[in-house]
């Protein structure tokens, strides 16, 4: 017979498991400094070089809330490239490439939630296809590889860790995946639709040969307008709906507003339905851009915490002429 914290344990993952579905692709409250994290068709959308990292700590004060950290880079592949064409006297020639419209870019992120672990690396390629002046349609594709860790150790007394029962249960599982992604921006609005997870692989802990296609994929949808108040203001209302496989179950939106003076400084109010209100600010200085949101818990949970912290630093590197100077907005 087992023992009563076996059963706990065994109760406990059954529970986990719908709530690691409900977040197992992390929140980001600054979705708009980095729009790369949630949909790789932003990859080289505005021509320049990119790195960011961002750090997310939830529900701060509460003991294994999550965490997530995340390490990324995008780029452009300009048109300085040339490819071998044979002509139609089968002579071969050089000529320059269509180049410009291939942004490519990858990140590596950790995403913590009580004792289950996320780690993985994602690599994305996209293609953007100019639509006139101030227009630009793009497409994006990502492969990712991550690994679920259950960190047993947290869970169960020493004793209990050399069990016979819980070590014939998987701890590790890896998962490969692939992601997509579209997005439409001008001068004045921009909309963007990604899904995550698209071959839904194995995140059950148990027996490897088992395993059954368990992993939610994962939808979001945004969209924003910016007016121009002035040579120095930008006001910048936006939104994103969130949603997953159980859709009537998950929807979840992001409503927010920006302001930004001279595109150094912005002040951002958002509201994340039945969860949170966000304060937002951030200023530029020379290429570097920092970014603070937190996240000021409006369910239950607020009993026991006082709020989400999270940290966003990116430097952008480009000295050439860009076609598209008004993409670079925060």
């Amino acid at each position: 017979m087992m023992k009563p914290l076996k059963i706990i344990l065994l109760t406990g993952l059954l529970a986990i498991m719908p709530v690691a579905s409900g977040q197992q692709f992390p929140l980001y409250s600054q979705y708009i400094m980095n729009g790369f994290l949630l949909n790789p068709s932003y990859a080289g959308s505005d021509y320049y070089t990119t790195f960011g990292l961002t750090v997310r700590e939830q529900w701060m004060n509460l003991l294994d809330a999550p965490s997530t950290y995340a390490a990324s880079f995008q780029t452009r592949l300009l048109n300085d490239s040339y490819i071998t064409k044979s002509t139609a006297v089968r002579k071969k020639i050089d000529r320059p490439t269509r180049g410009g419209r291939v942004g490519v870019g990858g990140y590596l992120f950790s995403d913590h939630n009580g004792i289950m672990h996320r780690t993985g690396l994602q690599l994305a390629y996209a293609y953007h296809l100019p639509m006139g002046i101030e227009q630009q349609l793009s497409f994006g594709l990502s492969l990712s590889a991550y690994q679920y860790f259950v960190d047993i150790n947290g869970a169960v007394m020493p004793g209990d860790v050399n069990d016979e029962f819980l070590n014939n249960y998987d701890q590790v599982v890896y998962i490969p995946d692939a992601n997509f992604g579209i997005s439409y921006m001008t001068r004045r609005y921009y909309a963007g639709f990604s899904m995550t997870n698209l071959f839904r692989g194995s995140l059950m802990i148990g027996n490897g040969g088992e395993n059954g296609n368990s992993e939610l994929g994962h939808f979001f949808l945004t969209g924003g307008l910016r007016f121009y108040a002035g040579a120095d203001w930008i006001i910048e209302p936006s939104v994103m709906l969130k949603s997953s496989d159980m859709v009537f179950k998950s929807i979840q939106a992001d409503i927010t507003g920006r302001v930004y003076y001279k595109d150094d400084y912005w002040l951002g109010l958002s509201y994340r339905s039945q969860d949170a209100l966000i304060m937002l600010a951030g200023l530029k200085v020379d290429r570097f851009y920092v970014g603070y949101a937190f996240d000021f818990t409006l369910s239950e949970i607020r009993s026991y915490t006082y709020g989400t912290h999270e940290l966003t630093v990116m430097a952008r590197f480009g000295d050439n002429p860009r076609r598209y100077r008004w993409i670079n907005k925060y």
